[in-house]
């Protein structure tokens, strides 16, 4: 794949990857944690709109499982459109859950038509490519209260939760996994949950290539200083 390709692939994908918006790609979005609580064959499509108005859609989904040091981790797979081809992209990354909060040790990608990608979380000194996120939002979020909300999904009973740096809103259920995550609002953009899935598959197919994240940001970096 070229590089080029690759570049696309992950601008759309910062979306919903914290990677991608570590490259500096991507328009910032509303929290995607919530409260953690993976189910295989679990998750949720919704509707994302940016501060312009324009609407893509992704899905969130839980599709495996598999020990992390001893621990169980869950591959939690996210499928966006690809603004290229009208297929859809998809990656998914493999979730454990320490003290800190819930973190990916393991990410892979694929485009239509292409082989899958793994990115090493591990290959940048002191494996800071790692995201760690809360496993409960309330731990870096203020509960406003108990409110029902309408989405195009249905409307159910959520908590209220107001991030306590002021940058975003979201509204948890139960009923939703893998982050119960119904509705989210942030500066510049917003989401909705659309339809809850029960039945998610994999779609990742083939033996994934190791790429080094670190050098496809110097790379892009030397572009962007041409």
């Amino acid at each position: 794949m070229k590089l080029k390709q690759m570049l696309v692939m992950l601008a759309a994908l910062a979306l919903a990857m914290p990677l991608a918006a570590q490259m500096g790609m991507g328009q910032r979005t509303p929290t995607l944690s919530g409260i953690w609580h993976p189910v295989v064959g679990s998750g949720a499509a919704y509707e994302v709109t940016n501060r312009e108005g324009t609407k893509s859609q992704m899905e969130i989904t839980i599709v495996g499982k598999e020990d992390v040091q001893g621990k169980p981790g869950f591959w939690l797979e996210v499928g966006l459109a690809n603004p290229r081809s009208g297929g859809q992209m998809y990656f998914k990354s493999l979730m454990s859950v320490s003290d800190t909060g819930v973190t990916s040790t393991r990410t892979i990608m694929q485009m239509p038509g292409q082989d899958p990608m793994e990115m090493d979380m591990n290959m940048a000194p002191g494996g800071r490519m790692q995201q760690t996120t809360p496993a409960n939002i309330a731990d870096k979020a203020e509960l406003v209260g108990t409110e029902s909300i309408t989405v195009p999904a249905g409307t159910f009973t959520c908590q209220h939760y107001r991030m306590k740096d002021g940058s975003s809103e979201a509204w948890i259920s139960d009923k939703v996994g893998p982050w119960g995550l119904v509705k989210s609002q942030g500066m510049d953009s917003s989401m909705v949950l659309g339809k809850v899935i029960t039945d998610a598959t994999d779609h990742i197919t083939g033996t994934p290539r190791k790429v080094d994240p670190m050098q496809m940001m110097r790379n892009r970096q030397g572009q962007q200083n041409q």
